[in-house]
């Protein structure tokens, strides 16, 4: 029925775009480069009226039908956990996403303003509390912008809004999210041809579905990220990030009339220090590289043990590739090695597990978003390949090891996998005798623009679970994961 209902409401907005852009039939022809666009409204409005295009009038919609095979799902009891093959556990989970973003802005010489809804559903998905539904409509971003680069260097933004630095691995947007993630916050901007700075502090906004949402008054995240040319052939950027929750952040479950969740972050004082470079295009002929350290310092109040522990962590990936750029297809090979460290004594006064912030985790650490850069480390092969303008085919393999066995695995956001003293063969925990390996993904992303304004692209990955994973669930079975989906997105 879903997977029915997916296909039927894909097929109709096709056809509305096909519908409305009877006049950009050549954005249809699969022969036809891109065009740039602002949306399918604003080149409308603005084609034949020269007043509106200070305005910014549209919506994005996207659309997904995930697959998943032997994940863990939220809600559906102790047995139900990422890989485990235990008698009666429910593994499998199938699901319609929907997300809707409506918004209106204005850009005039000195000032700018941006309001943008959301709204965040899903269908048919078996966890509980649920993610990623959000209610029928919120707030997504509102914001006021001050200034003019093009006359004066400073600018200020004051407001609801998404933070995305570097390569989204420590700040990001979570786009692949059905609830992405925004802040209120305030951020001042310096910027020349060759230096760029902002300064920014506010508070991250919890998801909270069926209420409005809100920022958690006692979790600030502030930073100072600086950009520079100076180095030849590259990009160089260093940054200052703390984050501050304090004892007070919000853990409540609520059940009626479903089951919903508002919760922050245990209480802590991090701060992150990073240097990260990354190559220009072109610069080394057909390399590429980027490069990223990042260390950490501060308290952490472990809520598994409900103690305050000095915090001192940190992370680090590199990555290089080569393209082809003279070959059909204009094929790339990369290869990245990821590291963040783990603790390796949970006994002592001391968290040495890096804490990986606000990332678009779903980028980087294997696309079935089983992992997150805590504890861990991630050896993985890009390739990519565009056999035609509008089409891209990727394709990336990872191998996955505990950085410290005397450390938990980590999800994609975060979380522990299972307790400190799991009965051994029973579920994830710290286990020092354990094999370090985790396992190994394979995925697979064929993305087509079917237009300037709509896209469609679908995904397969799968999991071959490790010795670590064998032991944990010795007792009750474990085996590999699925997981495939279909996605398509239009900016009307």
């Amino acid at each position: 029925m879903i997977k029915t209902l997916f296909f039927i409401v894909s097929t109709l907005a096709l056809g509305l775009c096909q519908t409305f852009a009877a006049d950009f039939w050549d954005d249809f022809n699969p022969v036809t480069p891109l065009r740039p666009t602002a949306g399918l409204l604003n080149d409308s409005l603005r084609r034949d009226n020269p007043s509106m295009i200070p305005w910014d009038l549209g919506a994005q919609v996207r659309l997904r039908y995930e697959i998943r095979d032997n994940f863990g799902i939220a809600g559906a009891g102790a047995s139900s956990v990422d890989f485990s093959q235990q008698p009666g556990a429910r593994v499998d989970n199938s699901y319609f996403l929907h997300r809707i973003r409506p918004h209106v802005g204005y850009t005039a010489d000195w000032f700018s303003v941006f309001v943008e809804g959301r709204a965040s559903g899903s269908t048919g998905d078996k966890r509980n509390p649920n993610a990623e539904s959000d209610g029928p409509l919120d707030l997504h971003q509102a914001f006021v912008t001050i200034g003019n680069p093009k006359e004066f260097p400073l600018s200020l933004k004051v407001g609801r809004q998404e933070l995305s630095y570097g390569d989204e691995r420590i700040i990001g947007p979570s786009e692949w999210s059905n609830v992405p993630r925004v802040f209120d916050t305030a951020k001042l901007r310096y910027e020349n041809p060759m230096f760029a700075a902002d300064l920014f502090s506010g508070r991250v906004v919890i998801p909270f579905d069926n209420h409005f949402n809100m920022p958690n008054d006692y979790d600030w995240f502030s930073g100072l990220y600086m950009s520079t040319k100076v180095v030849p052939k590259q990009v160089t950027e260093f940054y200052l990030l703390s984050r501050n929750t304090s004892a007070k952040s919000p853990n409540v479950l609520i059940s009626t009339p479903t089951p919903t969740i508002w919760k922050g972050a245990s209480a802590r004082d991090i701060y992150t220090a990073g240097l990260r470079a990354k190559s220009n295009p072109g610069a080394f002929g057909n390399w590429d590289y980027t490069a990223e350290f990042m260390g950490q310092y501060g308290h952490y109040n472990d809520p598994a043990i409900s103690r305050n522990l000095e915090h001192q962590a940190y992370a680090f990936y590199v990555n290089g590739g080569y393209t082809w750029s003279q070959t059909f297809g204009t094929p790339r090979v990369g290869l990245e090695y990821d590291f963040a460290s783990g603790d390796s004594n949970p006994h002592d006064n001391k968290h040495e597990t890096f804490e990986q912030l606000f990332p678009t985790g779903h980028k980087y650490y294997g696309l079935m978003n089983f992992f997150s850069l805590e504890n861990i480390h991630d050896l993985r092969l890009m390739t990519s390949l565009k056999p035609y303008a509008r089409v891209t085919l990727q394709a990336e393999a990872h191998a996955f090891w505990l950085a410290d066995t005397h450390d938990n695995s980590y999800t994609v956001n975060g979380a522990r996998r299972g307790g400190v003293n799991p009965t051994p063969g029973t579920g994830y925990g710290i286990n020092p005798s354990y094999n370090s390996y985790v396992g190994s993904e394979t995925d697979f992303i064929a993305t087509y623009a079917v237009a300037p304004y709509a896209s469609l692209q679908a995904g397969f990955g799968h999991f071959f679970h490790g010795d670590y994973i064998r032991q944990s669930l010795s007792k009750v079975g474990s085996a590999d994961a699925n997981w495939a989906y279909v996605m398509t997105t239009f900016s009307f």
